[in-house]
């Protein structure tokens, strides 16, 4: 099976605007699931539904609806698919230079210049901010000309002001500038995207680096800040989350499914993941939906 680089995806600003809006209904954003990067920055909202998302080296899940920003050239997949049952994605994506160099440099627009840059590491937002922006971006995917600027710049000054987010990557994503490490970087990445349910050996994705075991050991965890086994059982544990949420299978069929060969590992894993067990993730998730 050939395991390919993120694709540079080539953005073109919408007509009579300077930089890009699109809508997308339910499904239809058939490339978000193709590992990809480009220079523009991203904001992505999803409305309603639940899904995986990667954003450089973090796996997470999402349960109802999304909101992410992700800075300039950090590769990331995943948001819809047509197992997301969302109503509709918006994604807006802009050059950091689409109005001018200086512009960012101005003493009103200090905390989104300070975003921006957070953005390198991929930022979710929670839910309080999600809703209540949700009404201005459908505003932003329906308005054209000046109107649909000002209505990106007053996103963009709210989500600077809210205490309510995440960052994805902790620790600085070297491979945001770093194109060698991107290409080998993500034919692991895509590697355990498409065998997470099969065993993963380090002599396997090591020979697909061309590196020794130990060098390829020390190199993932330089580029991730991560070892290799936390990073097969963090996308693990997510696929975990999404079929103890969405699907009536018994937790024995969920650590199965997600790639664990041994149940008492896949609780303990679980645990340190979510600070929970299987079972009380399920129960907590299922009350939150009741």
């Amino acid at each position: 099976m050939k395991h390919n680089s993120p694709t540079f995806e080539a953005v073109s600003p919408d007509i009579g605007s300077s930089f890009t809006c699109l809508k997308f209904n339910r499904n239809e954003n058939i490339k978000s699931h193709i590992w990809h990067y480009h220079p523009e920055i991203e904001l992505i909202f999803v409305c309603g539904g639940s899904g995986k998302r990667q954003i450089g080296s973090n796996i997470s899940y999402f349960s109802d609806g999304d909101l992410i920003l992700i800075g300039s050239n950090l590769p990331h997949c995943g948001m819809t698919n047509e197992n997301t049952n969302n109503d509709y994605e918006v994604v807006i994506q802009f050059p950091m230079d689409f109005l001018g160099s200086e512009f960012w440099q101005a003493k009103e627009m200090n905390k989104i210049a300070v975003l921006l840059e957070a953005a390198k590491s991929g930022i979710v937002f929670g839910d309080e901010v999600k809703n209540a922006l949700k009404t201005k971006m459908e505003a932003l995917a329906e308005a054209t000309s000046l109107a649909k600027l000002m209505i990106l710049i007053e996103i963009l000054d709210e989500l600077s002001h809210t205490q309510d987010y995440k960052i994805l990557n902790a620790s600085k994503y070297y491979l945001q500038t770093q194109k060698e490490d991107n290409d080998r970087i993500s034919v692991i990445f895509n590697y355990v995207k498409d065998h997470f349910k099969e065993q993963i050996t380090l002599e396997t994705v090591a020979e697909l680096s061309n590196m020794t075991v130990p060098s390829f050991c020390r190199y993932f965890k330089k580029i991730t800040n991560k070892t290799f086994t936390q990073f097969v059982n963090e996308y693990r544990i997510t696929h975990s989350l999404k079929l103890l949420a969405e699907q009536p299978m018994s937790i024995t069929e969920v650590c199965f499914d997600s790639g664990f060969n041994n149940f008492s590992y896949f609780n303990k894993t679980f645990k340190e993941h979510t600070q929970k067990s299987p079972s009380q993730y399920r129960k907590e998730f299922s009350n939150i939906l009741a």
